[in-house]
C-alpha cells in the first residue's frame, strides 16, 4: 500500500482537508486573490472523484494555509485516490502542488 497522507472513512464528510501549501523551499505559497481547487481520481491514474473543488484560504491568505470541506458525494466510494491542488494566481498563472506525483488520500470502506 502506497503512503497515505490522509485517511477518511467511507461517506464521512469530517475532518476537513487543511494544509499550508509550501513552494520547493518550503515556504508557505501566497494565495491572495488566487482560485484554489482540489481535484482526485482513483489510483491508478482512474476514474476524476472531485473535480475542482473549492478550496477556501484559512486565516491569512500569504500564510497559504488552504482547507477543504468534503461532500458526501466525495467520500461515497472507497479506494485510494490520487490527489492534487491547482492554484490559479490572479495574474493567470497555474500551479499544481505537488509539482511531482501526487498526495494520497485513503478512502477507507465503512461497516455499516
Amino acid at each position: 500500500m502506497p503512503h497515505v497522507d490522509f485517511e477518511i472513512k467511507q461517506n464521512d464528510t469530517s475532518p476537513a482537508l487543511e494544509g499550508i501549501l509550501r513552494d520547493g523551499f518550503g515556504s508557505p505559497i501566497d494565495i491572495t486573490g488566487a482560485t484554489v481547487v482540489l481535484n482526485t481520481r482513483l489510483q491508478p491514474g482512474g476514474t476524476v472523484k472531485v473535480s475542482g473543488g473549492s478550496m477556501g484560504a484559512v486565516g491569512s491568505a500569504v500564510n497559504g494555509r488552504v482547507k477543504y470541506s468534503w461532500v458526501a458525494a466525495d467520500t461515497d466510494t472507497a479506494g485510494i485516490y490520487e490527489a492534487e491542488i491547482q492554484i490559479t494566481f490572479s495574474n493567470g498563472k497555474i500551479r499544481t502542488i505537488p509539482a511531482k506525483g501526487y498526495f494520497i488520500v485513503d478512502v477507507t470502506d465503512d461497516i455499516a
